[in-house]
């Protein structure tokens, strides 16, 4: 049935609500009817039923009907978005702002544009707004409390979400403090009393009386616990406990204790200060029972307090074999909570995780994973794939949040459990929409660092993200860009996708001056997919946002350097910041001395470097290095002229180099006419320009770009001409080859692949080695891969085997007919 929105326009209106009715009320219907059908559509209204409300309005003054037929299905969720701040507002409040306005409603997203008016009613008179700012009111407290549960499901709770473990089991009440168990409350008069006995009676308190207070006070009514906390009565009690401190006993101390968490005391409190120093004093009079149950409420009160964590940590360490499951998993807990693993505890924490696995419930399994992974605790790879092992088999029956908590720790072993992941593709699509923002991120992080791919898993998640990204905080916003851009991955609604993620990083910009990083990660994730927000490219290239990642905990130059030389090639009409001519030198003889150490002498690559140069007549033919350095991968080169014969390119004399390096070469009209001369006569000035513009990436040069044109690289097709700068490193190059320039070929880019640069168990590319292979090709490289697949295995066999392999790669003849 077709439904209609009907829009009051009212004198001094501030707002307005939406009215779903049937299209067979009429708008001018004034007859004796309709104070029946008045009070009838309340009651349906009051029924909180999914369906629209039928409601025929008596002449109202200057309305507009608004024909809508998607307005049926998506009228709740366009209220909820519209619904007024304050459902227990005054009903004469409604319509009070200064001002006449007139607001036209739009219900969802497809609906957003204005339609037509079908026709205007007559006037009516202003004595009868009850029924709809009644209705407005029911529907606003309704739409309130869903908006109210959404915010709930969304917001993390960091200090109580970890401790769902201390209720799977009644031994934990003796080893944590439950703030929602329930107590009798004390009425206000008698905390009165309470605190003028106190002030009466200053300095003649017993212990014993003096911790009773503290009892009574926790049990007034929660919402006077902020007044009470400052009131000089209770600063007399917290001074009389800390001149007394000495004296309690340490159960009547540990009751002082959780008065103070009930009351929710300042973590920085005298009183605080004293009982954490005399608590440390009495750890080894005390039992693990209450030694675990005082490191818990300092967690409660959010006070950081390492002298008291390291005793305890040393006694338990003394009596390890003492601790039963509960014990062992709240001490896990705490050391996660606490941000340290002690070192000794290692192999302890591992014995004690194989001996209670079984035993175990999932939610412990969860909180075991959690604590390491919050303290960094190190694990074995036969521990961790018992843990995976058993998660993989119980996963349905685990919940959402113990369920990440694994694939946090999971990640951080950086284990891909195939079992546990292909379970995980089960499980977990359809629990997407009820989890909220920071765990989807986590396990889509985990996937792509895992650098396993489940379009299921993947596509979920994207599908759920766009309404809730506004929940997302900077970090999520970018690990979410990372992930997808990572598994080079764009879900069905991918635009929808996107642009909701670029907006988020565009309102949470201000974060990413503290967290710089998170920045750059995300914008690295959009450029694996080919995205760049010129906006966010801009601030993150400015040299202010550039210091700022100095001050990172994080080495952030590498990423830099890639979203900079990626900007570079990717992107001509750019206009914006790039990071300075220095900066880049700096970073590529970073990475370059790095490859040098630890890429270019690896077995595989030197092996085929080895071959290459036999079959193709020498080294000059063959160059192993980083043709794009930013990429961090190596490249054997080899340039073929249009007859398929290799042509020598990789001239090492040191007196040339040196010499082109003192002497340096003018860029005349003359001479690029006579180096153009020699081309053959179809190739077009465009193509000159290209291959001018394609940077052999020596080691320590830079891309040409409008604004680091430090040296010039002219390619005659096969060889290059560069002009160097006045100081730097000295490059490799053949000034001969340039001035007597070879015949157009190709240039191969031959990539020695190895499975991290494909996800877990397949042959999907990764995103940065498919935007290497990209900017290659858009430098007019053509790629040929030795897939790890193929040579790997024949690195075993026979060297006349790994030539014709080698020989049928190179000499493709496919490849000279799709340069020509």
């Amino acid at each position: 049935m077709a439904t209609v929105l009907i829009c009051r326009r009212f004198p001094r209106l501030s707002r307005v609500t939406a009215f779903s009715t049937t299209a067979k009320c009429k708008a001018e219907s004034g007859s004796s009817k309709s104070k029946q059908k008045k009070v009838e559509n309340l009651e349906i209204a009051d029924t909180g039923t999914k369906s629209a409300a039928t409601i025929q309005l008596l002449d109202p003054l200057d309305y507009r009907v608004f024909y809508n037929p998607s307005a049926y299905a998506k009228s709740r969720a366009a209220s909820r978005q519209h619904s007024a701040s304050n459902s227990g507002q005054a009903l004469g409040d409604a319509f009070t702002s200064p001002g006449t306005a007139q607001v036209q409603h739009t219900v969802g997203a497809a609906s957003s544009q204005a339609v037509p008016p079908v026709r205007n009613a007559h006037p009516k008179p202003r004595s009868k707004p009850l029924l709809e700012q009644s209705i407005s009111a029911h529907l606003s407290a309704a739409q309130t409390k869903e908006e109210a549960e959404k915010e709930k499901m969304e917001t993390h709770d960091s200090k109580e979400d970890p401790r769902a473990f201390q209720k799977g089991r009644p031994e934990y009440r003796a080893l944590s403090y439950d703030k929602f168990e329930p107590v009798d409350t004390l009425p206000l008069e008698e905390g009165d009393s309470i605190l003028h006995s106190v002030a009466t009676c200053e300095g003649s308190q017993s212990p014993g009386t003096i911790t009773d207070c503290f009892r009574k006070l926790s049990r007034l009514p929660v919402e006077e616990h902020a007044a009470l906390v400052s009131e000089p009565g209770f600063d007399t009690l917290c001074r009389c406990a800390v001149r007394n401190i000495g004296l309690f006993s340490t159960s009547d101390l540990i009751d002082v204790l959780k008065a103070c968490v009930r009351l929710v005391v300042p973590p920085a409190h005298p009183l605080l200060n004293a009982c954490e120093k005399e608590f440390c004093r009495r750890v080894w009079d005390m039992n693990l029972e209450q030694l675990l149950l005082v490191a818990d409420c300092w967690r409660c009160l959010e006070r950081s307090v390492p002298s008291y964590l390291s005793i305890l940590f040393s006694y338990a360490n003394m009596h390890w074999k003492d601790l039963t499951l509960p014990q062992f998993v709240q001490l896990i807990y705490i050391i996660g909570e606490g941000r340290r693993s002690p070192a000794d505890l290692t192999q302890k924490v591992e014995n004690m995780i194989l001996k209670y696995l079984d035993s175990f419930t999932l939610e412990e399994v969860g909180a075991v994973c959690l604590g390491l992974f919050k303290s960094l605790g190190d694990i074995s790879d036969r521990v961790m794939r018992k843990i995976a092992d058993r998660v993989s088999l119980e996963m349905e029956d685990m919940s959402s949040y113990a369920l990440v908590n694994v694939l946090k720790m999971l990640r951080y072993a950086r284990m891909d459990h195939l079992p546990l992941l292909k379970e995980l593709g089960k499980v977990i699509p359809s629990r997407i929409p009820t989890i909220n923002i920071q765990g989807i991120m986590h396990i889509t992080l985990t996937c792509s660092s895992l650098h396993y791919f489940d379009e299921g898993i993947m596509a979920a998640v994207a599908k759920s993200l766009p309404p809730k990204v506004t929940y997302c905080r900077s970090k999520d916003a970018a690990k979410f860009l990372w992930s997808f851009g990572c598994l080079d991955y764009e879900p069905p609604n991918e635009e929808e996708f996107y642009s909701s993620l670029v907006e988020q990083m565009h309102r949470k910009l201000h974060e990413f001056r503290k967290f710089p990083e998170h920045l750059l990660t995300g914008l690295l994730g959009l450029a694996f997919v080919k995205r760049f927000p010129e906006e966010l490219i801009d601030y993150a290239l400015r040299d202010e946002f550039v210091q700022k990642t100095r001050g990172s905990k994080y080495e952030l130059k590498k990423d830099l350097f890639t979203l900079g030389k990626s900007v570079e090639i990717e992107c001509p009409g750019y206009q914006g910041s790039r990071l300075p001519p220095q900066l880049y030198r700096e970073i590529t003889e970073m990475v370059l001395d790095f490859a040098e150490q630890e890429i270019y002498v690896r077995p595989e690559i030197v092996e085929a470097v080895s071959l290459l140069k036999s079959m193709l007549g020498g080294p000059e033919y063959v160059k192993n290095h980083m043709i794009l350095p930013h990429t961090r991968s190596s490249d054997l080169e080899v340039h073929l002229a249009m007859d398929g014969q290799p042509i020598p390119f990789n001239s090492k004399d040191p007196a040339a180099e040196k010499k082109l390096k003192d002497i340096g070469v003018n860029l005349t009209d003359d001479l690029m006419t006579q180096l153009i001369k020699g081309r053959p006569d179809s190739q077009s000035p465009v193509e000159v320009e290209n291959e001018a513009r394609t940077p052999g990436q020596e080691r320590g040069e830079e891309a040409l770009t409008p604004h680091t044109q430090n040296r010039a690289v002219l390619s005659g097709g096969d060889a290059g001409l560069r002009v160097e700068p006045k100081s730097g490193r000295c490059l490799e190059a053949p000034p001969s080859l340039a001035l007597n320039p070879q015949p157009r070929g190709v240039k191969l880019a031959i990539q020695v692949s190895n499975r991290n640069h494909y996800c877990c168990c397949s042959k999907r590319l990764l995103g940065l080695h498919r935007l290497k292979r990209r900017q290659l090709r858009q430098l007019g490289y053509v790629v040929v891969e030795l897939p790890c697949w193929e040579w790997f295995p024949l690195l075993k066999r026979t060297r006349l085997e790994k030539l014709s392999y080698l020989h049928y790669k190179v000499f493709d003849p496919a490849l000279l007919g799709g340069a020509g």
